[in-house]
């Protein structure tokens, strides 16, 4: 089967050209280029999570080393900061869609908090989502936790005190754990997570290892997806649409994301189409809406 260029090139190299540059830097040169950036919204507690964040060295030299073996070791996909960022604001956002329809997060309903405060949740969960990825990526989720919890001490120092430090972390530690294949996620604020970690998918960023220069359905299914745009539902708060550039794009689609929305606790809340941005393939796949 002949591909087009781009979609061959991804195929080739997996891994994006700045994720790959990174792992060639120092330590130290890798850790200064890094930088997270969210919409805080006024939300003061975020915005001082966020600056600790940027001036942590041990946190970005996690990000490093999840990307080395990830990108380098295994040869599968970015694990980058640039993930970590990526995620970041789709959880954020996901997260406000839900509440601008008046869906509560679960540390409003369940203990009297606020908004702003599962942002904050929401925001460290998938900033230390995959920090275990530094030490191995078989049972990554399990060393996140144990590396996550001092961590998350730390940069909460100060801005919480006991026994709202403890409870937030706690619900970041949930989301952690839960965004595993087999998760279980108890509250809104985990599942997000869950959802945000496969939505990191466009210009071939798949959360499904594939084997580098391998064409095979992972590896034209990542390559796929072109974009994904998260907006108002037409029958449900939020509205998923995901843009391929052919329909080998649905087993990303059917494969991972209805994986992760499944069990997710955000199946009542999201609709999912996806559509073919090529004339010769509209023919074949018109429109897709996944099922839940």
């Amino acid at each position: 089967m002949a591909l087009d260029k781009k979609t061959q090139e991804r195929i080739d190299e997996p891994v994006s050209e700045e994720a790959k540059r990174e792992t060639r830097l120092t330590p130290a040169e890798a850790v200064q280029q890094m930088r997270i950036r969210v919409p805080e919204r006024g939300n003061r507690k975020l915005r001082d999570v966020i600056e600790r964040v940027n001036h942590d060295n041990q946190l970005k030299g996690w990000w490093h080393v999840s990307n080395v073996n990830a990108a380098v070791r295994l040869e599968i996909n970015d694990h980058s900061w640039v993930h970590i960022q990526i995620v970041t604001n789709i959880a954020l956002k996901l997260l406000r869609q839900l509440e601008k329809h008046g869906i509560e997060p679960a540390v409003v309903t369940d203990y009297g908090m606020t908004r702003e405060d599962a942002e904050v949740v929401v925001a460290l969960t998938a900033l230390t989502h995959c920090i275990g990825m530094s030490v191995h990526r078989e049972g990554h989720e399990d060393y996140s936790l144990f590396l996550a919890e001092p961590k998350l001490r730390e940069l909460l120092a100060g801005i919480y005190d006991e026994p709202d430090r403890t409870v937030l972390i706690s619900e970041v530690l949930q989301g952690i754990t839960s965004h595993r294949a087999d998760g279980d996620p108890l509250t809104l604020e985990a599942g997000i997570l869950r959802v945000a970690d496969a939505l990191d998918m466009e210009q071939g960023r798949s959360r499904i290892p594939f084997e580098k220069g391998h064409v095979g359905i992972h590896s034209l299914s990542a390559a796929a997806i072109e974009d994904v745009k998260i907006d108002d539902g037409e029958e449900k708060p939020i509205r998923i649409e995901i843009t391929m550039n052919n329909s080998s794009g649905i087993y990303q689609v059917d494969g991972l994301l209805k994986a992760k929305l499944r069990g997710s606790g955000l199946e009542p809340y999201v609709e999912v189409v996806a559509h073919i941005d090529t004339e010769a393939e509209k023919r074949l796949v018109p429109l897709y809406r996944l099922e839940i």
